[in-house]
């Protein structure tokens, strides 16, 4: 067997040699095109993380809107009297923004709307008390307005810079909630070992106290 492997290589050396260079490209080829790929694949595992970032800062803001009856002290506030003068849409997310400011209507003289503004939260039917207005869409914050008790309607709004970072903020003040608890437990669990340790010593030194 050995004796023809050798005679077929010596009768063929042309065809060895041929295949054996074309194994070697392609295993170049291979591995170049394994490279090639690593950086698309990095850029769209970044896009995707930002995406989940951007996701998760949303539902935080909007979790923590939701949850809140009253303006903070940044929050751009305004109190107007009907006709409030502006004209409100609703975009795809069920977001009520201000398509257009009336040139001489109520809001245009309080100088603190502007066009794509988006209402964020809107007064209740009675007292001071505010709910959000965040997906909730165009006809529930018409009706609002429309009920409410009183001549005056408030309302706070936002742009794109304040919505962005409001949803910073909270992520920041989640974080840090979230650590807080972290570190509670953690002083929880060195005092339980403590007390363990502890009452192993007592026990301890009764039982040594028997003799």
């Amino acid at each position: 067997l050995e004796s023809r492997i050798d005679n077929h290589t010596n009768k063929h050396p042309t065809m060895m040699k041929t295949t054996l260079n074309y194994l070697l490209l392609s295993t170049l080829a291979a591995t170049a095109s394994a490279f090639t790929n690593v950086a698309p694949v990095q850029n769209e595992i970044s896009r995707s993380c930002a995406t989940e970032l951007k996701m998760a800062n949303d539902k935080d803001l909007i979790r923590w809107a939701r949850s809140s009856r009253t303006a903070s002290a940044d929050d751009r506030s305004v109190e107007l009297k009907r006709p409030l003068g502006l004209v409100l849409e609703e975009d795809d997310s069920g977001n009520v923004y201000v398509e257009t400011v009336a040139p001489r209507g109520n809001a245009a003289r309080s100088g603190m709307i502007k066009e794509g503004d988006i209402v964020v939260m809107c007064s209740a039917t009675f007292g001071d008390q505010l709910w959000s207005t965040r997906g909730v869409g165009l006809t529930r914050v018409l009706s609002a307005i429309r009920v409410r008790a009183g001549p005056t309607v408030t309302l706070v709004l936002e742009n794109t810079a304040d919505r962005d970072r409001k949803a910073k903020m909270t992520t920041k003040a989640a974080k840090a909630a979230e650590d807080a608890r972290a570190r509670a437990k953690e002083k929880k669990d060195q005092l339980m070992t403590q007390l363990e340790a502890d009452e192993r010593k007592l026990k301890k030194g009764k039982f040594l106290g028997l003799f």
